[in-house]
């Protein structure tokens, strides 16, 4: 009776309600359905209600369990709890008291499910704030933007020309508090070493030949929103000094003035040398580079996460033949093989000039290897050039992939862990692909 009326007045709720008159009933109906929520008795006919509570958590650890006894045990309370129960009520029980209690153990779960889809998404994921990438390198990124980009802790980003550190700044910046206001990008190698100081905290009229007005910094300009200075270890040397007074100070004074004024901006820096060489080699104070690289990202040069080629060239293929109304539908295997081949340079940048290129050039439905700009033989852009390996003519896609996981695995002695770090992929994806291609016993022996 009790059951039949709680069911009846869930259902009034606007709940799906199956209900079960012993464990044996209950097991069946559960195990035939896809319940979110159990609420069970611990003194059933035939079972008792902890046995049904841990079977339930074993067959479905995310169903939710409320139990309920009229026996006020704490033991009982103790040992449900201890079994996964959600929450421990006794009869008699207040409607409103337990609805309230089902509501919150359906949060949970759907909180629980949130959380797991996220995680799911951030691993899987191959675009984020116009990023393209998927391998394991990219989601380590994309993981840390998102821890850091709240706080207003100043990052390096460090990486070749070419692999994308303007668009992790970016997606820094855009998902950030201070999204709504002005990003402002500073490149420090394209600024004369006469104007930058100027350029960035401003001057007076008359503080120099040609200052005919007073003029607002680019720190000014960036109040309350993010400043990016791209190419820092190109910031002339004697310039370093100020910049880091106004980042230690937050307060900044423009050339020609006595007068202070206070900033207000995220900083964002990027280099495309190693900040070691840099500080060695005198480009870069050791005590600046210490300051803009609370937190430091490096961005990994295409030729090591060759899994993104694929992804990369089908974004850029799409762009551009959209872009050029061009009737291009994809690149044939001989020329993604080229494409895997090639060294790489010019890093991701190199790969939309060429794609853009061979859109434009391309005769046929589809991009060849006469529509892209270099010879992949053993030659010193070819596969020797990257792998010291000779991949043989006429692969398929999936005769590469499996040329490069096997060789890659021989050289790195079997070892799985070393191999998906060339690779740029998870341990397990290598797993998974050693399978499909059923590679060498030998190869595929875990270290």
């Amino acid at each position: 009776m009790m059951a039949d009326s709680l069911r009846q007045n869930l259902i009034e709720e606007g709940y799906d309600v199956d209900a079960a008159a012993n464990g044996a009933e209950a097991v069946e109906t559960f195990e035939h359905g896809a319940h979110h929520l159990v609420i069970c008795d611990l003194q059933l006919p035939d079972v008792d209600g902890l046995e049904l509570l841990r079977h339930i958590k074993d067959s479905r650890p995310t169903s939710e369990v409320i139990v309920v006894t009229g026996y006020g045990s704490v033991q009982r309370a103790v040992e449900a709890t201890k079994a996964g129960a959600f929450y421990f009520v006794e009869k008699p029980f207040d409607f409103e008291e337990l609805q309230l209690l089902i509501q919150k153990a359906l949060e949970k779960q759907e909180l629980r499910a949130w959380a797991a889809d996220m995680r799911h998404q951030m691993s899987t994921r191959s675009e984020y704030f116009n990023i393209i990438g998927a391998s394991k390198q990219m989601q380590t990124i994309y993981e840390t933007i998102e821890s850091v980009a709240k706080s207003d802790a100043n990052v390096l980003i460090v990486g070749e020309s070419g692999t994308g550190k303007e668009l992790i700044a970016n997606a820094i910046h855009y998902n950030s508090l201070r999204s709504k206001k002005r990003f402002i990008k500073v490149n420090c190698a394209a600024l004369p070493k006469e104007l930058i100081e100027s350029e960035l905290f401003g001057h007076t009229k008359g503080a120099f030949t040609g200052a005919h007005a007073d003029k607002e910094g680019l720190v000014q300009h960036a109040a309350g929103g993010s400043l990016m200075l791209d190419e820092i270890a190109e910031m002339p040397i004697e310039m370093q000094p100020k910049l880091l007074r106004v980042l230690q100070e937050r307060s900044c004074r423009k050339i020609g003035s006595e007068k202070t004024y206070p900033v207000d901006f995220r900083l964002i820096s990027s280099t495309n040398r190693l900040p070691a060489d840099a500080i060695r080699d005198g480009l870069l104070r050791d005590d600046l580079f210490y300051r803009i690289s609370t937190i430091t990202i490096h961005v990994p040069p295409l030729r090591e996460r060759l899994d993104d080629i694929q992804l990369l060239t089908d974004h850029f293929l799409k762009m551009y033949a959209e872009k050029y109304d061009r009737p291009i539908s994809g690149v044939s295997q001989a020329a993604y093989q080229r494409l895997f081949s090639h060294q790489w340079p010019g890093n991701v940048r190199e790969l939309q000039n060429v794609i853009e290129r061979a859109v434009l050039l391309a005769k046929n439905d589809q991009i060849e290897p006469v529509d892209l700009p270099f010879d992949n033989g053993a030659g010193p852009e070819g596969a020797s050039a990257v792998t010291g390996w000779d991949v043989p003519p006429n692969m398929t896609l999936e005769d590469i992939e499996k040329f490069v996981i096997e060789r890659t695995l021989q050289r790195t002695g079997g070892n799985k862990q070393k191999a998906a770090n060339l690779l740029g992929i998870y341990r397990p994806r290598l797993y998974s692909k050693i399978r499909k291609y059923r590679i060498g016993e030998q190869a595929a022996s875990q270290n």
